[in-house]
């Protein structure tokens, strides 16, 4: 019975990808520090909306998904019968729901950015994924992660809308990011492209030249640690980039893959330090040790 349970959960962690979970806390803070906000109840709102609308995702992904895993990935849970499909749907429902609940605590604005984000998801996962218009509306979600946490975490003379706009900048850098990491992804079970890593890599490090700089002008808390977390942000997947263009394997480009998620952290905390908010990027910073961990485990794709 226990060693039933055990695999009954290592099905459904690798069907959520908790691997890739600690990726998603940094768009909340990173949008309360572009908003120029401390973290609050309003961002811890937005932080638990994100995390179940990411599950949501990564539940609805495997299970539009199915047909085709099971001849490209049998072992993935639901063509291995590890996981119900009618109870991945099922979840994907519940975490959708939870999510929304979730970001209405934090104000009529932010339940309609996290409405958006939400259709957005699901559009995506029955629909776009598959199409040309997959990578931008992965990217569009992200995006809007971000500024979920930017309208939540307002507070005084602040208006949601003003803290939208001032997070634009910072959500636009992270979409960009994650476009690339989708256009790659695209590849993984088949390989074969080598433009498409190049390219990625050229986005790659036009992020990371535009992170390291500061839209609120040099302060001495900052001015230091923008470059470095954007080194950091740039070296995570960079590497892995350029080996998957030099030999575009499956193998190979789904480690590029891996890497882009992971340089998801690094960048969010590279976000934070651009909007001045050092604490909060630091404190990001410390979960890329937990995030690779945890990958060794549980594959991020």
């Amino acid at each position: 019975m226990t060693r039933r349970r055990t695999g009954r959960g290592r099905a459904w962690a690798e069907l959520l990808r908790v691997s890739a979970l600690l990726s998603v806390p940094g768009d909340a803070l990173a949008g309360a520090a572009a908003a120029g906000a401390r973290p609050g109840r309003g961002t811890l709102c937005a932080l638990g909306a994100s995390l179940c609308l990411y599950e949501a995702g990564m539940a609805l992904n495997d299970w539009a998904d199915r047909t085709e895993d099971s001849v490209e990935r049998p072992h993935r849970p639901l063509p291995s019968g590890r996981v119900a499909p009618g109870a991945a749907l099922a979840a994907s429902a519940a975490l959708t729901a939870a999510g929304l609940v979730l970001a209405s605590r934090a104000g009529r604005p932010s339940l309609a950015v996290a409405t958006a984000l939400a259709g957005t998801v699901w559009a995506y996962d029955l629909r776009l994924k598959h199409t040309p218009a997959g990578p931008g509306a992965m990217a569009t979600a992200r995006a809007l992660d971000l500024l979920l946490g930017a309208t939540a975490s307002t507070r005084g003379r602040d208006t949601p809308t003003r803290a939208a706009l001032d997070a634009l900048p910072s959500a636009a850098l992270l979409g960009a990011h994650t476009y690339a990491v989708t256009a790659v992804s695209r590849h993984e079970t088949r390989g074969g492209s080598t433009r498409t890593p190049l390219a990625a890599l050229a986005v790659t490090l036009a992020v990371a030249a535009a992170a390291s700089g500061g839209p609120r002008g040099p302060r001495p808390d900052t001015a230091r640690l923008r470059p470095l977390l954007a080194l950091a942000y740039a070296r995570t997947p960079a590497p892995l980039l350029l080996h998957a263009a030099l030999n575009p394997s499956a193998a190979l480009t789904e480690r590029a893959v891996g890497g882009g998620i992971r340089a998801t952290i690094p960048l969010q905390a590279a976000l934070a330090a651009r909007s001045g908010a050092p604490a909060t990027a630091l404190a990001l910073l410390g979960l890329v040790p937990a995030a690779r961990a945890l990958a060794r485990k549980v594959s991020p794709t």
